[in-house]
């Protein structure tokens, strides 16, 4: 059962070349927004907390700060209305998932960039 849903999958689900990140990476995600009849394009630039699941189910997690307010939001990686994914700084993290991020402020909140 496993094999025919991975590849039914492979099949039909269409693949995105998107750029390799992390947990801890900086990136801008472009997606499309429908309002009405109209579609435009919206940006959500943050901090990757975390990437889940395999194939056409793989989700991640990005955190920004709006003012004072943490806002997170859950991307499927083969979302349609996804148009392309920026990578703004590689981070260096120990740890794949990094909820101990959202109780961090201030200079503590600070990931180190990997240059190179």
């Amino acid at each position: 059962m496993e094999s025919l849903v991975k590849f039914v999958e492979d099949e039909f689900v269409p693949k995105k070349d998107f750029p390799k990140f992390s947990s801890g990476d900086t990136i801008t995600v472009y997606y499309e927004i429908k309002e009405g009849e109209k579609t435009r394009t919206q940006f959500f630039k943050g901090v990757v907390i975390q990437r889940r699941g395999s194939g056409a189910t793989e989700t991640f997690t990005i955190r920004k700060m709006s003012g004072t307010v943490g806002v997170e939001r859950i991307f499927p990686i083969n979302m349609p209305a996804l148009q392309k994914i920026e990578v703004n700084k590689k981070g260096k993290v120990r740890r794949s998932r990094i909820f101990y991020f959202r109780g961090l402020t201030g200079k503590k909140a600070r990931i180190k960039e990997v240059r190179g």
